[in-house]
């Protein structure tokens, strides 16, 4: 989305942006996230357990698996606690040569109802399956991201929301979900249609679940702005444990 010097063009921006606000990632209270995380995706060895593959991407079958580019050197992996819970770890992992390597890691949210497999607009889960990662913005200006950033003021949330989501789009990455790839994550085009939703984005916490997005620290923002290069294809493979499992 190009920004318009006149203030005509500034007051549709921001309207069209609050609208994609709206059908998207938002509202929601509860228990807050962190730096700390989880450990899915560690697995420990047990009583004659089989030696992790470290050339798949840990706890994630063979379904979602083969769904991961060949071409890809960085996954970010959302591991959901369960089909119908608002907890989350987010793993990021870097591969090198054939082994892929756990690089770090944080508490994170998703949608406030869960997980689903066939997503719909306002049904307040996240989309389950593997997506590129291609695009990212915000408030703030670019922290020295390696995708193309746009910085708009149009990004803020709506300030009749609660005071604590305010800062949700500071930053965001865009999850090549129902949307096109190369423009900014405000960009409301729908290829698969309205009704699939879409701006689905990694955004950052508020303390509890979110219309469909993923959401985590502030922190944890800066360092896959900084770190996620599109030069190693970066894709997002998220879903709760079981669906992630088959």
């Amino acid at each position: 989305m190009r920004i318009s010097g006149t203030m005509s063009m500034r007051a549709a921006a921001a309207a069209a942006a609050a609208l994609v606000l709206l059908t998207a990632c938002g509202d929601g209270g509860g228990d807050g996230g962190g730096d700390k995380g989880g450990n899915p995706g560690k697995q420990a060895l047990r009583g004659g357990a089989p030696t992790p593959d470290p050339t798949r991407i840990p706890d994630v079958g063979d379904k979602l698996q083969s769904r991961i580019p060949d071409q890809s050197r960085q996954v970010v992996a959302v591991y959901g606690k369960g089909v119908n819970s608002a907890d989350a770890t987010v793993v990021l992992y870097t591969k090198q040569g054939k082994a892929w390597e756990r690089t770090r890691s944080w508490a994170a949210h998703n949608g406030k109802r869960g997980w689903a497999t066939s997503h719909h607009e306002g049904d307040k889960r996240s989309p389950v399956g593997v997506y590129t990662l291609s695009d990212a913005g915000g408030v703030l200006p670019d922290p020295g991201a390696r995708l193309p950033y746009t910085a708009s003021g149009s990004f803020a949330a709506p300030h009749y929301w609660p005071k604590s989501h305010w800062t949700d789009f500071n930053y965001v990455i865009a999850i090549d979900y129902n949307r096109v790839k190369g423009a900014s994550p405000l960009d409301q085009t729908r290829p698969e249609g309205q009704s699939k939703g879409g701006s689905i984005w990694l955004h950052m916490d508020h303390g509890s679940g979110t219309s469909a997005c993923v959401s985590l620290s502030k922190s944890g923002m800066e360092y896959l702005l900084k770190n996620l290069d599109p030069k190693l294809h970066p894709v997002v493979v998220m879903g709760d444990k079981a669906h992630l499992a088959a």
